[in-house]
């Protein structure tokens, strides 16, 4: 979980950020206690001087304060570490509930499809794409930097392949797949278990499709996917090897 004033901060940001209409601190305190919060106008005050010191936000004249742009920002960052960190019991449940078996199922399915996905990116992909596909990997190495979800970075580059890829049917069959919306929190949740990371592996598929080497693009996937299976699989022998569970599960 956030630590408690880093948690107090995000949600004095979400409601200047809320608000149509700079905001003072006489506002932000009565919707603190309005959440919980136990906190006195003047605490209020000093942790607001305190975002305007980092320039998280900015006074307007007496009316109050908006967000900055840097604290839009790290708005978003302190979204994306909120989620993560609230959802890591039900993320938890939902490996237990998903099963070993399953998981792997699906990492099977994605290897046969996705490395047809990346061969044929590889081929036709365009130049607005390569560049589009560059960002999410940029962005992607900024929130591994900060220590953040990538989640949402994984979902996007594996799309992104897949609309590259200019084959409808391959692409509808990994959207079928990504339906189970919690697999890439579940997977990014047990790659920091085991402590391993994707960001190599999808720099080398994307360097592979920028070159437009298929076969290299297509081997790079598999070997993608193929390290998620053993990520996978050490999960569950960390987590699970007692006499008690079974290893299929």
């Amino acid at each position: 979980m956030l630590l408690e004033k880093q948690r107090l901060i995000y949600i004095i940001m979400k409601i200047i950020a809320n608000s149509q209409i700079p905001v003072g601190s006489g506002f932000i305190r009565d919707n603190l206690i309005m959440q919980g919060f136990n906190i006195s106008e003047a605490t209020t005050g000093r942790i607001l001087r305190e975002l305007d010191n980092k320039g998280y936000t900015e006074k307007v004249g007496f009316k109050g304060r908006n967000l900055t742009s840097v604290g839009q920002k790290k708005l978003k960052e302190l979204e994306q570490e909120y989620r993560i960190n609230h959802y890591g019991n039900e993320l938890v449940n939902a490996i237990k509930v998903t099963g070993k078996q399953e998981l792997l199922d699906i990492l099977i399915a994605r290897k046969a499809i996705e490395s047809q996905l990346a061969k044929l990116a590889a081929q036709f992909i365009t130049a607005k794409e390569i560049e589009e596909m560059e960002e999410i990997i940029n962005i992607q190495q900024e929130h591994v930097d900060k220590g953040l979800s990538i989640a949402d970075d994984d979902i996007k580059f594996h799309k992104a392949i897949s609309q590259a890829a200019k084959n409808r049917v391959l692409d509808a069959a990994m959207d079928l797949i990504r339906q189970h919306g919690q697999i890439s929190p579940i997977l990014e949740y047990i790659r920091k278990e085991v402590r391993s990371t994707v960001l190599l592996d999808h720099k080398n598929i994307f360097q592979a499709i920028v070159s437009r080497n298929a076969d290299m693009a297509e081997k790079a996937m598999v070997r993608h996917i193929e390290n998620l299976a053993k990520d996978v699989k050490k999960y569950w022998e960390i987590v699970y090897n007692d006499e008690n569970f079974n290893s299929d599960n």
